[in-house]
């Protein structure tokens, strides 16, 4: 399996006015808009005071604490944790954390995604809180990390106005989808080794709530959740749609699939029903998975019914 696809295997298993909170580049909030009392215990996690020195160590836990009002909290936050644009993005890696490195930012809370490393252990013993949020499986995951994390940095309020943002805005795009007799195919792609996912992990769940019939599923013989597929299946399944999530990595586009030897003559190709995603967006379980929903839906909407 490829870097890339291992990458979304990991992160994935792989939005109104808030909705604008979770798109744009957001000024640096408050430190709290709402009163909380502490100590705040969330699962394993107990906070005496509300942190006022959080690292993030996972692009989508830097997301969800900026979006939920706590991104003033957020003193340092992992290499990879690119939006918002504002995000105290540093040299610290959430795929090989170093507990010293992490120490040494003086943090009063570190929100991760994976325990690689060992690193929970490592900065439990330095008694400092961890909140591990791992990869989401459903939507409802999204929902509750949000409100934990909420409870936890003192923006209980804030949290519960996103998610309920969430939830009406993505109820909203897939209502206004037209009925089809025969539902639209799609395969989304992972990486050029045609690595994909199925409808079982969280990416195949939004394909789901838009009606979208997934080709990937028969090849998923080991129960993975991300198959690779052959160039012959694939041509041969012929799928209305096209999503391509290696756009940054890979530099796949439009033209790189109608170069690739029997693609052109496939109905999303021919069509020009190939949709190019943003990478980051479509490897994160966070706020701006409305934005996912959004292509997807879009995509389905520009073919007539």
């Amino acid at each position: 399996m490829s870097r890339r696809a291992l990458g979304a295997l990991a992160a994935a298993g792989l939005v109104a006015a808030l909705a604008a909170c979770a798109t744009d580049d957001p000024a640096t909030p408050a430190a709290s808009s709402s009163a909380a009392a502490y100590p705040v215990t969330v699962g394993s996690v107990t906070l005496p005071a509300q942190p006022v020195k959080i690292v993030s160590l996972s692009p989508t836990t830097t997301e969800m604490l900026f979006a939920i009002g706590a991104g003033g909290q957020v003193v340092a936050a992992d290499d990879n944790s690119n939006f918002p644009a504002n995000a105290p993005k540093t040299e610290l890696s959430g795929f090989q954390p170093n507990a010293e490195a992490v120490a040494a930012k003086s943090p009063d809370l570190v929100v991760l995604s994976t325990d690689a490393n060992n690193v929970v252990a490592q900065l439990t013993t330095l008694k400092i809180p961890v909140y591990v949020a791992p990869a989401a499986v459903t939507l409802e995951d999204t929902y509750k990390q949000l409100a934990e994390l909420g409870e936890l940095t003192g923006h209980k309020a804030e949290a519960t106005a996103l998610t309920q943002q969430m939830k009406d805005d993505i109820a909203k795009l897939v209502k206004d989808l037209p009925k089809r007799a025969t539902p639209l195919s799609y395969y989304y792609e992972l990486d050029p080794t045609l690595y994909s996912v199925t409808s079982k992990t969280f990416i195949g769940s939004l394909f789901e709530l838009a009606g979208l019939k997934n080709v990937a599923d028969a090849a998923d013989t080991k129960g993975s959740g991300y198959p690779q597929l052959t160039a012959e299946s694939l041509v041969k399944s012929n799928p209305d749609l096209i999503f391509l999530a290696d756009t940054k990595c890979c530099k796949q586009d439009l033209a790189a699939v109608q170069a690739r030897a029997g693609w052109a003559g496939m109905t999303a190709v021919s069509k020009g029903q190939v949709i190019a995603l943003d990478d980051d967006i479509a490897s994160r379980w966070g706020p701006r998975v409305v934005d996912l929903v959004r292509a997807i839906v879009d995509a389905a909407n520009k073919v007539p019914a």
